[in-house]
């Protein structure tokens, strides 16, 4: 499960947030949502940071992370051709559902795996809509990226300086947006928000984790049937197993 990757490239692309494009074995990734973690080598470090899959394709992949850390601040410094030890691909993904009309929900940080679905639902022609939340205008990335797979992208930002004023459940009840199944992932508070509405969908939690893989149920999450780990059975549960 450990590999070496090779950093093609790493950029700054909003505040704070950086874009990694990793060369290596892509092979056993399944799904749009699953994750990696990365060994950051450094004697303060001792836990891998885990990063969610933004894009793969047979020889790359792609993460975009936001430095919240020391770990992730030594992460956004790495310089291209740099080989990292990671683990991937852990946790399970989203499972697409052929729905007429979906929407997909980022909040922050929890916008990268989106575009994989995103691509994904393009591929089986599904139609759907994408609505991103962000703190400000300067914490805005992957806007572009999503219109240019043809979709309807709304933008709202908590301080009203790009886009709508206001959470995503607000953007949504504000436009009216119909959409019969949804994908998220973003800040829990975010996601319980959207439990709360009763829409029915799939939701990718973000968890600080211990081992990665199951070992540890350091991450574990409350469902109506058991405790469920995030890293493991998880980060995707279904909307209607989530207990707030």
């Amino acid at each position: 499960m450990s590999n070496l990757y090779t950093v093609l490239s790493n950029e700054l692309i909003a505040y704070k947030t950086y874009k990694m494009v990793l060369h290596g074995d892509t092979k056993n990734i399944k799904a749009p949502g699953q994750f990696i973690n990365i060994k950051i080598d450094h004697p303060n470090t001792f836990l891998r940071r885990p990063i969610s899959i933004n894009d793969y394709d047979e020889t790359t992949l792609t993460i975009i992370y936001k430095v919240f850390g020391e770990g992730t601040e030594i992460l956004s410094k790495t310089k291209r051709f740099t080989t990292l030890d990671i683990l991937s691909p852990l946790g399970n993904g989203f499972t697409i559902k052929e729905t007429k009309k979906q929407l997909l929900i980022g909040g922050g940080v929890g916008v990268p795996p989106l575009y994989s679905v995103a691509k994904e639902l393009v591929k089986r022609n599904i139609e759907f809509d994408v609505v991103l939340g962000f703190n400000n205008k300067y914490d805005v990335f992957l806007e572009g990226m999503f219109r240019s797979l043809g979709a309807n992208v709304y933008v709202t930002t908590m301080d009203g300086t790009y886009g709508y004023k206001g959470n995503v459940i607000d953007l949504i009840k504000s436009k009216n947006l119909y959409f019969d199944y949804y994908y998220a992932c973003g800040p829990e508070k975010m996601l319980h928000a959207l439990v709360k509405e009763d829409y029915v969908g799939q939701l990718s939690f973000e968890e600080r984790m211990g081992c990665g893989f199951g070992a540890c149920m350091g991450c574990s999450h409350k469902t109506i049937t058991s405790y469920k780990r995030i890293c493991k059975e998880g980060p995707v549960l279904e909307s209607s197993e989530v207990l707030l």
